[in-house]
């Protein structure tokens, strides 16, 4: 996509989000909301300003985690995708199971990790991890199911072996749906690593805005989510460029969920 594809697709949500900045500053300024309910966003940038090492040491506890519990999560998905993958009878019994343990709330299962592993990185970094590692197993997986059935056939009667036709063509063809999603797991992330925060921690992001809201300081609380909307753009923006970068014969109009057209 060249200047002028970008600009097209990130002028209108930027014009629209600099409209209602200004609609809510307008707000504030005529009084109609007080500003210990809804601080405006001049008094949340100045509010930003003056606390901007003690939010940057938060933010960077909470980048930290991020990072390591969207690899891990990545690892764990990608691995576990190949082995059911390979193995059907496995990916029978297990993939429900898989599906059925999303329905269960991260805000329940954090706790039990404080119990299980401590008051440590370990278990804030599994919570993170276990967000990212199913959308990108799913995406994985159903990547590695939609290879050419005529070059699959055609590889078979040459003699590929299952490792070959893992390598050689199920996996390349399984590129653009792993990126789709590891987009969906890079815009979990940051908000799972929040939410661990907020179960226990004593550092990041989330912590810091549970403090600033249990004091009443909304202006600190409103500059901290926009740290963790900006880590999440990018991060969101890496994955996009990785897959820009490892996918260059992707068609311009290929559709969301990563097939080409």
């Amino acid at each position: 996509m060249g200047n002028k594809g970008t600009l097209r697709v990130i002028w209108p949500p930027a014009a629209l989000s600099l409209l209602g900045l200004a609609a809510w500053q307008l707000v504030s300024d005529l009084g109609l909301i007080e500003p210990w309910l809804l601080p405006s966003p001049l008094a949340i940038a100045r509010e930003a300003l003056a606390i901007a090492p003690r939010l940057l040491e938060h933010a960077a506890a909470t980048a930290q985690l991020t990072l390591i519990g969207f690899a891990a999560g990545t690892a764990a998905g990608l691995a576990l995708a190949a082995l059911l993958h390979l193995l059907p009878g496995v990916k029978a019994a297990l993939y429900p199971l898989l599906v059925l343990s999303q329905n269960i709330p991260i805000i329940v299962i954090g706790p039990l990790f404080l119990i299980w592993f401590g008051f440590t990185l370990l278990p804030k970094v599994l919570l993170v991890a276990l967000v990212c590692f199913f959308p990108v197993c799913v995406a994985m997986l159903t990547g590695l199911a939609q290879s050419d059935p005529h070059l699959a056939e055609y590889m078979r009667m040459i003699g590929a072996n299952k490792r070959e036709m893992l390598w050689k063509l199920e996996l390349p063809n399984a590129m653009p749906y792993l990126f789709s999603g590891l987009k969906i797991a890079a815009t979990y992330s940051v908000m799972s690593g929040v939410i661990a925060e907020w179960i226990g921690a004593e550092k990041g992001l989330g912590y810091f805005m549970l403090l600033s809201s249990k004091g009443f300081q909304p202006a600190r609380v409103f500059a901290a989510v926009a740290l963790v909307v900006a880590m999440s753009l990018a991060l969101f923006a890496a994955a996009a460029a990785a897959e820009r970068l490892f996918i260059r014969w992707r068609p311009a109009g290929g559709d969301e969920g990563g097939r080409p057209k």
